[in-house]
């Protein structure tokens, strides 16, 4: 088991920053990739960025390209994603998610891939 908490949302102005963090606690070492998704009003969930288990290849969508970072910190079992110059787009719920992939072995068989996922953290922009 994985479990994941997000912290650090809040009500910010357009222009200004924040920064998300997402501790991962249990089971970490099972964890091949991990990612922030967000969820507006009213909208479908989408991948924001994601970053890969040894933290040297990630993907953001088009949208945040330039504005977000993600980052991992092995140390702390934690996931950043740095935002700036938010916009009212920006609002959403946004949820850390962390990802194992099936994978199959002589001895054990397969391993079904499995994601793990936080209950999120608010980000409003005013304008």
């Amino acid at each position: 088991q994985v479990q994941l908490v997000e912290s650090g949302g809040g009500l910010v102005q357009v222009g200004g920053s924040l920064r998300l963090s997402c501790a991962a606690s249990g089971s970490i070492s099972s964890i091949d990739s991990m990612g922030w998704y967000r969820q507006g009003q009213g909208k479908q969930r989408e991948l924001v960025a994601a970053i890969s288990n040894d933290g040297t290849t990630s993907t953001y969508a088009d949208s945040v390209k330039g504005r977000f970072t993600i980052s991992r910190d092995y140390a702390k079992s934690t996931v950043t994603l740095q935002i700036n110059s938010l916009n009212p787009e920006d609002t959403a719920v946004y949820y850390c998610n962390a990802a194992r992939a099936p994978a199959w072995s002589e001895k054990v068989g397969f391993t079904a891939g499995v994601d793990y996922w936080g209950k999120g953290t608010l980000v409003t922009v005013s304008s």
